[in-house]
């Protein structure tokens, strides 16, 4: 009998395959973690973006910073007036306005699809404290996995009021003086 040593035999051709299937499935995996992570990084710069939003509305409407502390998730109530355009309010109306048009971006209304919003954070909840001339903003919202902080953590959670409860919370906070 003559072995010329051409093409490959059935187990060779197997083995092959079972290689390839597990570096396709890495690489599917690798794909699906990198989704993730995107999604991730955005609701984070969004969470950020609004932080500053809120900080620079207030900045513009100093002498009522003090209105503007509160703990804020849900679709927004509509202001008692829309101080755009041409249009002069005082700075109690402005404070009104300011925080419906930031709680409104932060929910997503003006993104729908369906009736549902798609814009803005995952569940979000806006929390602004005010002391004297400091203030901070914290942004809570839901993240896509769960967050696990051990008992010994160095992290200590600032805000527990802020969206405690809600299930794979993410957190942005930011802290300035307005003078």
């Amino acid at each position: 009998m003559r072995n010329n040593g051409e093409g490959f035999s059935l187990i060779e051709v197997m083995v092959s395959l079972v290689i390839l299937v597990i570096g396709l499935v890495g690489i599917f995996n690798l794909h699906v973690v990198a989704k993730r992570g995107s999604f991730e990084s955005f609701q984070q710069t969004q969470a950020s973006y609004y932080a500053n939003d809120i900080i620079n509305r207030m900045k513009l409407n100093r002498d009522e910073i003090a209105r503007y502390s509160g703990v804020y998730s849900g679709a927004p109530s509509a202001a008692g007036k829309e101080c755009k355009g041409s249009a002069i309010c005082n700075p109690v109306e402005l404070v009104a306005w300011d925080l419906y048009e930031w709680r409104a971006s932060f929910v997503g209304t003006a993104e729908t699809v369906g009736g549902k919003n798609v814009g803005g954070l995952d569940t979000p909840t806006g929390c602004i404290s005010v002391t004297d001339n400091t203030v901070t903003v914290v942004m809570a919202w839901r993240g896509i996995r769960e967050t696990k902080i051990d008992a010994d953590s160095p992290i200590i959670d600032t805000s527990p009021k802020c969206a405690a409860s809600t299930e794979n919370r993410r957190i942005y906070s930011i802290q300035t003086v307005i003078i």
